[in-house]
Parts: C-alpha cells; sequence; structure tokens
C-alpha cells in the first residue's frame, strides 16, 4: 500500500471522526478546510478538473480555504457523500444525476433517452441559464445546490455479440443503472435488463450472466470491459451530465467576493474536465481498438423511435420536467 493511499485513508478516518464527535468543520492552521468528494480515480477528468479548482480557490483565497480533495470514494460511496454534504459534514460532492433523482426527481430529466439531439446541443443546454435555474437550486431545501456540471460523455450499449439495429438488441440481457427509467428504456429496445453494481459489470459479461452494458468509453478501458464486450455502438441514447453540488449552509457563508471566485472555480473545473475529458476519450477508443474492440455507428433514428412513447411519458408523469424538456427542445432546433 502506497504512503499516499495511507495517509487519504488516515485523513479520511480522522476528519470523518472529527466530524462525527464535533459537528463542525475542522480547520487547519486557521485555515478552514473545505472537502470535495468524487467516486473517481486521480487520472479521472473529474479528478483533474477538481485540481484546477482546487488551485484557483486557494491562489486567491489560500490564506482563508484549504481545499481537500478526497477521490475514489474516500469519504464514502456516492449516496453517503451526498447525505454528508447535506450535513456540511463535506463542503462539495461530484455525482452522477441517476443518484441526485433520490433527493429531487427534476434529475430525472437527464434519464429520458434522447433528449439532446448532439453534444452541441447537449452543452448549450447545460450552459442555458433558464435550465440552471430551475435545476441548480432544485434541492437548497435537501441542504445542497448544484454549483456546476461536469462532461460524462455519451452513453452507449457494448455487447459480446454484433449489433447493428434495434432488433439485434432483443433477447439480450444488459446491465443499467439501477433507476426505473433506465430499465423501461431498454425494455423498449426489446431487451431484458438487469440492474446492478457498476462493479460486478465485467464479471458478470465475463461469465455469461448478462450480454452486455452501457456506458461511455472509459468504461473499456478503465474498467476493462473491453476485455469481455467487444462490439461497441453509437447508438448514442443518452447524454448524462455529473454534478458538483456545494452544502447550501457553506455556499451562503461566504461573503460576495468569496462566492464570485468560487463559482469561477467552478467553472473553470468545468472548462478543464471537458477538455480532459476529450483527451481521454480518444485515448480510450484507441486502446479499446488495440484490445480488440469493434467501434461501429449505427442508424440513431431506429434506436430513438423504439422509445419516443417512452419520452413523452416520463414527461407527463412529472410535471417539474416540461418546461425543461421544452427549453431542450427549443435548443435542439436553434442548434441542430
Amino acid at each position: 500500500m502506497s504512503k499516499y493511499v495511507i495517509k487519504c485513508i488516515f485523513i479520511c478516518f480522522f476528519s470523518l471522526l472529527c466530524i462525527s464527535l464535533s459537528g463542525c468543520n475542522t480547520v487547519n492552521e486557521g485555515k478552514r478546510i473545505v472537502r470535495i468528494a468524487h467516486s473517481q480515480s486521480e487520472t479521472h477528468p473529474d479528478h483533474i478538473g477538481l485540481l484546477a479548482f482546487e488551485k484557483y480557490v486557494e491562489d486567491r483565497l489560500g490564506d482563508k480555504y484549504d481545499v481537500q480533495i478526497f477521490p475514489n470514494e474516500l469519504l464514502g460511496a456516492s449516496v453517503k457523500a451526498i447525505e454528508l454534504a447535506q450535513t456540511g459534514a463535506i463542503d462539495f460532492v461530484v455525482c452522477s444525476t441517476g443518484n441526485l433523482e433520490t433527493f429531487d426527481d427534476i434529475y430525472s430529466i437527464f434519464s429520458i433517452p434522447y433528449l439532446f439531439d448532439s453534444t452541441d446541443t447537449y452543452y448549450a443546454s447545460m450552459e442555458d441559464s433558464f435550465i440552471r435555474d430551475k435545476i441548480y437550486t432544485a434541492t437548497r431545501s435537501s441542504g445542497f445546490e448544484a454549483v456546476t456540471w461536469l462532461d460524462a460523455g455519451t452513453r452507449n450499449f457494448y455487447t459480446t455479440k454484433p449489433v447493428k439495429s434495434p432488433d439485434d438488441l432483443k433477447g439480450l440481457k444488459l446491465r443499467v443503472q439501477q433507476s426505473p427509467s433506465n430499465v423501461s428504456m431498454v425494455k423498449a429496445f426489446g431487451a431484458a435488463a438487469a440492474p446492478m453494481s457498476f462493479g460486478e459489470v465485467y464479471t458478470a459479461i465475463q461469465q455469461g450472466v448478462i450480454d452486455g452494458a452501457e456506458n461511455n468509453e472509459l468504461a473499456l478501458t478503465n474498467n476493462k470491459h473491453g476485455e469481455v464486450a467487444k462490439y461497441y455502438i453509437y447508438d448514442r441514447h443518452q447524454m448524462v451530465p455529473d454534478m458538483m453540488i456545494g452544502n447550501v449552509k457553506f455556499l451562503d457563508s461566504l461573503d460576495e467576493e468569496e462566492r464570485k471566485i468560487f463559482d469561477e472555480a467552478a467553472a473553470l473545473c468545468t472548462k478543464v474536465e471537458r477538455e480532459e475529458w476529450i483527451v481521454q476519450i480518444d485515448e480510450a477508443k484507441r486502446l479499446a481498438s488495440e484490445m480488440g474492440v469493434n467501434f461501429s455507428d449505427v442508424d440513431v433514428e431506429q434506436f430513438k423511435s423504439k422509445v419516443i412513447d417512452l419520452q413523452k411519458q416520463m414527461v407527463n408523469d412529472n410535471e417539474k420536467l416540461a418546461p425543461i424538456y421544452e427549453r431542450i427542445q427549443e435548443i435542439n432546433r436553434e442548434v441542430g
């Protein structure tokens, strides 16, 4: 075990011990410690974006704040980390929108298949002030709010058998995230949905329990899924961001200039993360190809037609989604 890991475990244990005993935030040499938790590794684009956040804040407010980043779920799995952000034990957390659905179903907007027509529309929508205002502060009553978004790419299917059309998915058993909307989506394609932990996917494919999964290209290399699933299709069924959330009490405690700096740092985090995401996706595709993964384009409209009814149902069943959905459709038309 490396000295870094030992140090991180010690810091994690000591920090949580302080939190449980005192219920307050710790101070390091007169500086307020700002904790940021996420579930990815130190090489992941999310972490690299957060390093830019840390540097920006400390370059300007280093006499007052000591920003500390805890990767690899060191402060707990995503849902637990969000709960700690509610109480203020953690100040910021990067998490999936799927996990945030538990706290406010407005986040289910991102589970709608084929919500965005292109990555350009996706980026434009995530920077749109109307959409941000609707979503970011929706969880204030739960003790946290979003401060920025991070790119998590386009989700596509990858399987052990060639897939060229939705008909080829019929009868296959595919891992999905543990949410009702994702189960319904896979069923609409004619496949059987297998909700399970992401960490179980490799073995499940290897042993033939499932025939594939859906995710971005990093799953093929970072998680070695390309060793057991050799067919990756660009059906582009979802574009789902990660969100960086902050504890409301901490954010409200900042004076106007401090909040401005933290907001600027959050925007920089997104910019750096997006740039790194593009680099790492290109590298993942290269490495996956060397592993024998076959990448192929498919007729997206064929796949989209299978889930149109589900798309409408999801909007109709949740009144919060309608104005956001309509604004995104406007952006789809504007951006093309």
